[in-house]
């Protein structure tokens, strides 16, 4: 047997030579592939012709038509006012996350919390939308996490000089991520200011003497919703009084859908300070679905059901008359402001909008306001067992009504020669 077994040994080394030999081949022919040859032939006989880049020319015919151009030709000089414009000629650099990096968590700690946003200035945006269009409007961004290169390759990149880019598994994004189908990509900016924001110039040029006024809404997707209504029917800027949800908070943001970088926002004022964000001669006005004169005032007729308010209404309203404990008698503190419809003229002079929360409504001090500058409340009829329409809805109407008054005056003002200008009337 060890007879047999030894020649067979023998016989497996010329097998194991050729072998060898065809994979050096293989490894040669595949080296010579990457060399880009000008004419590829096949065992078949078949020779293809390597087609060479438009104005791309051999390296001896290059050589050759140098020596015969004219030695006065300057070549091309590149300004050295060039901007980037790929990812490889920026020389960005990127770190990437290790097991157990808690950079990511500590800052959406931060974010993701009101008292430490406001403290350390820092808001949280996702979505490449988002973000693209905070950039779009001078936002100053500090951090960048994402899971993919592709995602942090579609922003501009002179706006990502100076940033920290970190990349992160999509797991740990997913984690931190309020949406549902999270888009890979989370940046932190600093919070913006409306004074030093950069607002699409389409934007500033349409935009209406219309004000809006926010009071105690509490709601992100509500709050969210109304300023995206804003900046669509052309408000020139939108007051958060204090008591409202914080406008940078992620659950507005995403709601407001890039609104915030549309039209200016103040936020957490004070009402004592209000008017001095207003244009001079401009008048309040209250939403108020179900005022308190509203039945009086507006209609008397039992088949104007449109107009007429549940009682039930009257009592959760928190600015109703107080009755005194110890005389037992009712103290009309309320401010005396004129009820009309919603749909007739209130947009002759520049207006403020004011539209409370849905729990506590309108404060009084919105109240006063429009008192003091000769505003009214603003009825839009609700039918009878139907408490109050949504607050964002509410504002929507309000907005895009008061838009198609101006725009009706415009169109009166052109037919009747008078500049719109002279009449302090925008033309959008």
């Amino acid at each position: 047997m060890a007879a047999l077994v030894k020649p067979a040994r023998f016989a497996l080394r010329p097998l194991l030579q050729v072998v060898q030999a065809w994979d050096l081949g293989a490894r040669r022919w595949v080296r010579a592939l990457r060399r880009s040859p000008v004419k590829v032939a096949f065992p078949s006989g078949e020779v293809v012709e390597r087609k060479r880049a438009p104005g791309k020319q051999p390296r001896k015919a290059a050589s050759e038509a140098s020596a015969h151009e004219p030695q006065g030709k300057q070549p091309l000089e590149v300004s050295a006012s060039h901007t980037p414009s790929t990812w490889e000629e920026s020389g960005l650099r990127y770190d990437k996350a290790f097991p157990g990096d808690r950079r990511l968590s500590s800052v959406m700690t931060i974010v993701k919390s009101r008292p430490f946003r406001e403290k350390q200035g820092k808001i949280l945006l996702e979505g490449r939308r988002l973000i693209a269009d905070a950039l779009k409007a001078g936002a100053v961004p500090q951090v960048f996490f994402f899971s993919r290169i592709e995602y942090l390759k579609e922003l501009p990149v002179d706006k990502l000089k100076g940033v920290s880019l970190i990349k992160v598994k999509f797991e740990d994004i997913k984690n931190w991520s309020d949406l549902v189908t999270p888009q890979g990509i989370m940046g932190i900016f600093t919070k913006p200011d409306h004074v030093k924001m950069t607002y699409p110039k389409t934007q500033l040029q349409n935009s209406l003497p219309l004000l809006l006024i926010c009071d105690n809404l509490r709601d992100p997707g509500n709050l969210g919703t109304i300023l995206r209504s804003a900046a669509g029917a052309g408000c020139s800027k939108v007051l958060l009084t204090k008591g409202c949800v914080d406008a940078w908070e992620p659950k507005v943001l995403r709601a407001g859908m890039s609104a915030h970088f549309q039209v200016p926002i103040i936020n957490n004022l004070e009402w004592e300070t209000v008017p001095n964000y207003l244009p001079p001669d401009t008048r309040v006005y209250v939403a108020d679905n179900c005022g308190r004169y509203a039945q009086a005032q507006v209609s008397n007729k039992v088949g104007d059901h449109g107009w007429v308010c549940d009682r039930q209404v009257f009592k959760s309203h928190k600015y109703e008359e107080e009755e005194d404990v110890e005389t037992g008698a009712s103290q009309d503190w309320l401010p005396e402001v004129e009820v009309q419809s919603y749909d007739l003229d209130w947009t002759e002079a520049p207006a403020a909008v004011v539209v409370g929360g849905e729990t506590h409504g309108v404060s009084l001090e919105s109240l006063q306001l429009a008192e003091s500058t000769g505003g009214k409340r603003l009825l839009i009829p609700v039918m009878p067992g139907v408490d109050s329409l949504n607050s964002a809805m509410a504002a929507s109407i309000l907005l895009f009504e008061g838009r198609r008054q101006l725009r009706v005056r415009v169109e009166h003002l052109h037919r009747t020669g008078v500049p719109t200008e002279d009449a302090g009337v925008s033309p959008a």
